[in-house]
Formats: structure tokens, sequence, C-alpha cells
């Protein structure tokens, strides 16, 4: 199943209903036993896929969304949701265990193996081709942000940005892991005016949500979220949440730079 999403303007998403809000913003049912499903946006053209191997294995082929050759021009990440698993680049196998990580340079073939391995991948455009990077969560140092008195206390993995060894030509992308007892990500928010992110929420139980904040910050809108949906967050948005329980999620971003900090922090009195 692919789906194709068009780029939207900040006023639409004031007067928008709840159900457009989540028909133009929320990535849902991405994760289907023995599928490769996509969603790709027009903002900063970024592709996302759920891929959930069984017996067999999967490709990530040819996207309607992005023409014959699409994935030719296009740089990869992804990140294993689920139990071990491998991922295949150009026929090399990568051993993935949960919440590892991997970056494919431009034009790779992946291919994706292994029973109960639940793979997130994010694509962007990318004009030069960098090498393969395996990179494992357990040797990912992770950066510490937010209080335990503020709810929000939380390491940030930091796998592909700007000033990592990781080199990518416009892709970024980790994982943040909140600490038992907090519930916000990323408060107080910020934009990213050159950039678009991806939230993509996982290891919430099942009656679990998030409650994602979005729009511009003097007319803010939410979205409700289940595990292992996402939201897409345009240049104009701020993106942060708070849940009903402990949870992870994978940022992604792509745009205009690799500078991981070069956004725009929004004052909590500023928002509305």
């Amino acid at each position: 199943m692919n789906r194709d999403r068009h780029a939207t303007d900040p006023a639409s998403a004031r007067t928008a209903t709840t159900q457009e809000l989540r028909d133009r913003y929320l990535i849902d049912e991405l994760f289907a036993d023995g599928e490769v499903r996509t969603v790709h946006t027009a903002e900063d053209r970024m592709l996302v896929a759920g891929v959930v191997p069984g017996d067999d294995d999967l490709v990530l082929g040819d996207i309607a969304a992005l023409g014959d050759g699409g994935l030719d021009r296009r740089e990869f990440g992804v990140i294993n949701l689920g139990t071990p698993g491998e991922v295949l680049v150009d026929g090399e196998p990568y051993a993935l265990d949960h919440r590892d990580g991997l970056y494919a340079g431009r034009g790779s073939r992946l291919a994706f193996r292994g029973r109960g391995a639940r793979f997130y991948v994010v694509t962007a455009l990318a004009h030069t081709t960098h090498p393969t990077v395996h990179i494992p969560f357990a040797a990912s140092a992770p950066l510490e942000l937010g209080t335990e008195d503020g709810g929000g206390r939380r390491a940030l993995h930091r796998y592909v940005w700007g000033d990592g060894d990781v080199a990518s030509c416009q892709l970024q992308f980790g994982v943040t892991v909140l600490h038992p007892g907090a519930v916000w990500n990323t408060f107080p928010p910020h934009l990213h005016e050159r950039r678009t992110e991806i939230y993509l929420y996982f290891e919430l139980d099942e009656a679990a949500r998030v409650v994602h904040l979005m729009g511009e910050p003097e007319h803010t809108r939410h979205l409700i979220v289940r595990n292992e949906e996402a939201v897409i967050a345009p240049r104009w948005s701020i993106h942060s949440g708070a849940g009903t329980g402990r949870y992870s999620f994978v940022w992604a971003m792509a745009g205009d730079n690799r500078d991981y900090g070069d956004l725009a922090p929004v004052p909590v009195e500023q928002l509305r």
C-alpha cells in the first residue's frame, strides 16, 4: 500500500477538522505483516516505509509517487522497532537488533528479512553517495535532556546528524527514549524553518496514547497518536507531545542543511 500526501500551508491547519488534520499529517496503518507500506509527503519530498517481513524477504521496490527509478536518487535510514532481523543493502546483510539503525547511501537496493522484525525506513533526496553504516543502539552515546521535575527527562540518541561520524546528504535521524516517569518530549517546542521533521512513536502499550502538539505557535492543534503511528511536521509547525505512559520515538529530518542545531526555539508564553 502506497500513499501520497500533498504539501500544506499553516492557514489551512488553523481551521481544519480533526479528521482533516489526521488525513494530512498523521501516518497510520504503516505496518502490516508480510507487507511493505509507504507514505510519500511533498514536504521536503520525504518518504517513510513500514516493512514487516514474514518467512520471505521483502524488497523496497519502485513507488508510484516517485516514478520509475525514484529510489535511485534517495538515501535511506532504517531503524528496527521489533525483534532482531537483517537488512540487505545491495545484497550485503546487516544484522539489526531492537532500536538499531542503519544508513544506506543514494541508490542502494534494500531488502529485509526476519520474522518478528519491524523496520521503519525514512528516505530523502540525495545529490551524492555515502557509504552504508550500521549504527547499534547500544553504541550510540545519548544526549540527556529535560528534567525529572518537568516530566520530560529523556535520552536522545543521534544516529545520523550534522556533526556526527555518519555522513549523509540531508537526512538526519535517531531515537529518543523517555526515562521512567517522563511524559513530555521536545518541550518547550521549536520550529525547523528550513527542514521537515517526522516523529514515529513506538513502544507504547496498546491502550496508551500520545497527545502530539502541532501547528503554528499561536494556533496550536493536536493529534491523538497510537503505537507505531507517525506525524509529519512541516517547517512552520511545532512538534511536541505528552504520553499517557512511557514511550520512545524515532525522529527524522530532511531539508536545506544538516546543521542539527538549526532550529527556532518557541517560548512557552508564545503558545496559544
